[in-house]
């Protein structure tokens, strides 16, 4: 990039030109801020070079230690989360697996209510889930009706549900899957290349 690009004081310092996108091995080029006679000064270029690369790597740092104080960008920091709300650590369980118990977690703050369980299974399908409680047989249903096929991370609504629902209540789950109507657009060469599994959350 040449230094004389960007007239001195036109752009804000630590901003970079559009048409450009620093990587944090490369710095920002702080050479631009500064009146054209620097150029060639190379005791100047090695200095704004080496602040360049600092501010860049702190600017980049910001950004890591900000998305951490958010569950659904959080990396580093899910064993923090996971301890704050009495969760155990799993380094196994991909990140994501870890973002939806957390996340089912905090919704099941409270009193347990249908309505509670079904904001927490739904933390885990991102889908529309119903709750029906079953009189008179101490157990409730929790149907799947917004997702096909079976959530994948199951063992982790399991975990979540084992903690807030009254000891004495047991649960089924039912699972939605496809309608033979909704096959009906499919060709059978378009069936036969899909396996019946496929079909089944086909939609």
């Amino acid at each position: 990039m040449s230094y004389g690009k960007y007239p001195y004081g036109t752009l804000l310092f630590a901003a970079e030109p559009e048409d450009t996108e620093p990587q944090p091995e490369d710095g920002l080029d702080l050479m631009q801020y500064l009146p054209d006679y620097y150029r060639g000064v190379k005791e100047m270029e090695s200095l704004q070079d080496s602040l360049g690369r600092e501010i860049l790597a702190l600017r980049t740092g910001a950004v890591v230690v900000l998305a951490q104080a958010y569950v659904e960008t959080a990396t580093q920091s899910l064993g923090r989360w996971e301890a704050e709300l009495g969760l155990s650590t799993d380094p196994s369980k991909s990140a994501e697996s870890r973002r939806e118990i957390i996340k089912a977690k905090r919704r099941g703050a409270g009193t347990t209510t249908p309505q509670m369980i079904e904001r927490v299974a739904s933390a885990f399908t991102g889908g529309e889930v119903v709750v029906e409680e079953v009189p008179g047989e101490y157990r409730f249903v929790v149907r799947f009706v917004g997702s096909l096929g079976i959530p994948s991370n199951m063992a982790g609504l399991i975990q979540i549900l084992e903690e807030i629902k009254p000891a004495h209540l047991g649960y089924e789950f039912i699972y939605t899957y496809t309608f033979w109507d909704s096959l009906k657009s499919l060709t059978w060469s378009g069936a036969n290349g899909k396996t019946w599994n496929e079909l089944r959350v086909y939609g």
